[in-house]
């Protein structure tokens, strides 16, 4: 049996898994990049027809590419995966597609592991779990199966088509969740949409782009706050961009509910938490306006003033007198799609690094087993760590991490 022998090998050729191999790279460490499906398969298979980039082009990019086209527009999916194709061949990363890794473990006696997949075996100094953190999508045992209703997750919405009719009751309030309700709403159907925990921040105020605010305000290089709760945020680039206003959804027709509790008989049981959710948000969206206006004063720029901005959208009787309970069939509720999220799945990866959850044990993706490095993990370093631009800095980092571990063990070789 052949083995390939290399200093690092990559799992996933997503963004993550690209941004890993320009950084390996340019440091000199041999790897190869392993991806089951396509290079950016999620971004084609797993995600819905319409859907953007939820940051303009300038932003959501690598620093050695930019995209074609306007720099201020949201990029289709398709063109996105298309982006990291291009990036691959730019690079000219050793990106093996078609290729599923089963196992990683450690080598007895020696540094590395060994890594065996459905193309292969190998030898690697080090193995960098690069499949994010959006990989097995969570289905809630909410609504039985036996229940005339269609369900589907997130991940397998695609348009309005492939929904019966009837009215649909979307779960889950974060930008994929509202862009669906959204979507389904202007296609004329009746929606319930349920509201959970969440910030808002305008997609653009004053003339710049929310993205430009949170980085000159510093709050993409926030870090990780120890045992806070980090919230959804509900931000679109659909439709050319807009801010999210939860009540000006609901003065076009959007039911709103507070967070999905539980089933029984026939009924949805939903928590008195609405009005709350949206004041919660509401509060994060004024806020963002308040700093950004501060910094303007305090650095003297010239942006136009945005006093409309602070107009909120008005109360509707779902608001005001929001449902506890919610009956499907009374409702015409015919389809379900629940946008709740994905859960990690490290089954491939044997090795003693992960909490009782099956959370990943790491500091800033480096990993309590040596030689293991996790990226593309929400609030790995900073906010920005799950996005297109923030993995590529994070890459950088474990790349380094690498290359001085590989020094040292040389070292100890040599002697």
């Amino acid at each position: 049996m052949t083995i390939e022998k290399v200093d690092a090998l990559v799992v996933g050729a997503g963004q993550a898994g690209v941004a890993m191999s320009e950084h390996l790279s340019a440091n000199g460490l041999s790897h190869v990049v392993l991806e089951k499906g396509r290079i950016a398969e999620r971004w084609r298979s797993e995600r819905w027809d319409s859907l953007v980039a939820n940051g303009p082009a300038w932003h959501d990019r690598f620093p050695g590419l930019t995209f074609k086209g306007d720099p201020g527009a949201f990029v289709p999916k398709e063109q996105v995966a298309d982006y990291f194709v291009d990036y691959v061949e730019k690079i000219k990363a050793p990106v093996k597609s078609g290729v599923e890794v089963t196992s990683a473990t450690r080598l007895q006696g020696k540094p590395g592991f060994l890594v065996e997949t459905t193309d292969g075996t190998y030898e690697a100094g080090n193995v960098i779990a690069a499949t994010g953190a959006f990989q097995t999508p969570v289905f809630p045992d909410l609504i039985p199966a036996a229940v005339d209703v269609h369900q589907i997750h997130s991940a397998s919405y695609k348009n309005p088509e492939q929904l019966p009719q009837g009215a649909a009751l979307v779960v889950g309030a974060g930008s994929s969740g509202t862009q669906i309700a959204e979507e389904l709403l202007m296609s004329g159907r009746k929606v319930f949409l349920s509201v959970g925990p969440h910030d808002r921040p305008p997609r653009s105020y004053r003339g710049r782009d929310f993205v430009w605010w949170l980085g000159v305000l510093n709050k993409w290089d926030a870090e990780a706050t120890p045992e806070a709760d980090h919230v959804t945020i509900a931000v679109s680039g659909a439709n050319g961009g807009h801010t999210i206003d939860f009540r000006k959804l609901a003065e076009r027709g959007m039911l709103l509910l507070g967070r999905t509790e539980g089933y029984e008989g026939g009924k949805l049981k939903i928590a008195p938490d609405l009005t709350r959710n949206l004041c919660a948000g509401d509060a994060n969206y004024l806020a963002v306006l308040d700093e950004a206006d501060a910094f303007a004063e305090r650095n003297g720029l010239d942006l136009p003033e945005e006093p409309e901005a602070r107009i909120l959208g008005k109360d509707t009787d779902c608001i005001s007198n929001p449902m506890l309970e919610l009956d499907l069939q009374d409702a015409g509720i015919t389809s379900v799609i629940w946008a709740t999220g994905f859960k990690r799945d490290y089954g491939w990866l044997k090795v003693d690094t992960f909490d009782a959850s099956g959370a990943p044990l790491q500091k800033r993706g480096i990993s309590n087993e040596p030689g293991v490095y996790f990226l593309g993990l929400p609030w790995q370093t900073r906010r920005g760590s799950s996005f297109i631009w923030g993995v590529w800095y994070d890459a950088k980092y474990l790349a380094d991490h690498m290359t001085k571990q590989k020094n040292y063990l040389a070292y100890s070789n040599a002697r």
